[in-house]
């Protein structure tokens, strides 16, 4: 009974040691652990995360692209050029064609100036780009993930470049034959700085203010055709009537230039809608697809339109209707599929037959 209780402290008293001895390695080795702390066994091994890879350019991305600039460049000279040259009296048509060649010289110098920056620079209050990319500051051939991840920055300007160039080509159309040439000019520089760079950047701006709502624009039917559809719109009224209008025969005085150009039109904006992709992907097969099969159907409605309402088809109707359709396919080609392509060409070629 004494031994027992004699026993009892010192086995404590060992008990103290060991666990004392046992403690010190891992106390002279390890810094303190807060009281909350788990025990060490029971901890996993914490990892550091690798940084994020930069964006790597994708050859076959690249390549598509600088084609698709090419396509869009196509679409304006001649493409453009050649379709409304040949709808105008012989007299006008230089003039006609000279609206379009120096557009593409005029643009591209506007935009590599201070075009880009205003349209794609960083925002300011979803309205404008701020003046960053001045003079192409800082646009280089090393990819900018917000637009474009897998192709040069360069690349991507020089894409968009060409819409910006295609744009108020388009409203050449409304004041064909009655402008002078100076006022031309300024007209053009100031409607691509004033009108169409802060409406890009609205629209497929990072942080612009429609493309926080949820717009939905793939090829630019608010950017490019709404924009220039109401500015050649308001033109036509300012202008008022053509002067012998009603009076005198205004024939085309070339179709086969128009349908040339029609043409060339249609070939090229695959690289407009397709291109618009911004790599070589389904995404842009898709585009591809529905672009062709919408132009298909608008040249034949509008070629039934005038079979019907005018007794023959006519080949500025067909020509037209292809226009039509490629208009009409252009906002949505990136989120339709062929059937509703095919309804959305009918329509337009129908409804722009009638207008």
């Amino acid at each position: 009974m004494n031994r027992q209780k004699l026993n009892w402290p010192m086995m404590f008293l060992l008990a103290c040691m060991f666990s004392v001895s046992m403690a010190l390695p891992s106390l002279a080795q390890d810094p303190p652990k807060s009281p909350t702390e788990a025990p060490q066994a029971t901890v996993p091994a914490v990892t550091t995360p690798a940084p994020a890879a930069p964006p790597k350019i994708d050859k076959g991305d690249t390549a598509w692209m600088l084609t698709s600039s090419a396509l869009v460049l196509m679409m304006t000279i001649p493409g453009l050029f050649l379709f409304y040259g040949g709808l105008v009296r012989r007299k006008n048509v230089l003039g006609t064609i000279m609206h379009s060649f120096i557009i593409v010289a005029v643009i591209s110098i506007q935009w590599v100036l201070w075009g880009y920056t205003l349209a794609f620079g960083p925002d300011i209050g979803g309205i404008i780009g701020s003046l960053a990319w001045l003079g192409l500051n800082g646009v280089g051939p090393e990819p900018n993930a917000d637009y474009a991840a897998t192709i040069p920055h360069a690349a991507f300007m020089i894409y968009q470049m060409m819409f910006a160039i295609i744009t108020p080509a388009l409203i050449t159309g409304a004041f064909a034959e009655r402008v002078k040439f100076s006022s031309f000019l300024v007209f053009i520089l100031l409607w691509a700085t004033f009108i169409y760079d802060p409406l890009a950047h609205w629209v497929w701006g990072v942080k612009g203010w429609m493309r926080e709502m949820g717009a939905l624009d793939f090829a630019g039917g608010t950017v490019v055709h709404i924009s220039s559809g109401a500015s050649a719109l308001v033109a036509a009224i300012m202008f008022g009537k053509r002067i012998g209008y009603g009076q005198e025969a205004m024939p085309p005085h070339n179709l086969p230039f128009s349908v040339i150009g029609a043409g060339l039109l249609w070939v090229g904006w695959f690289g407009f809608n397709a291109g618009s992709a911004l790599a070589a992907d389904g995404l842009a097969t898709s585009a591809f697809v529905v672009t062709h099969v919408a132009t298909a159907a608008a040249t034949l409605s509008w070629l039934a339109m005038d079979w019907i309402f005018r007794g023959k088809p006519t080949v500025l109707g067909a020509a037209s209707g292809a226009v039509a359709g490629l208009v009409a396919i252009t906002p949505a080609s990136g989120f339709v599929g062929p059937i509703s392509a095919i309804w959305i060409g009918i329509g337009g070629g129908v409804l722009c037959s009638i207008a």
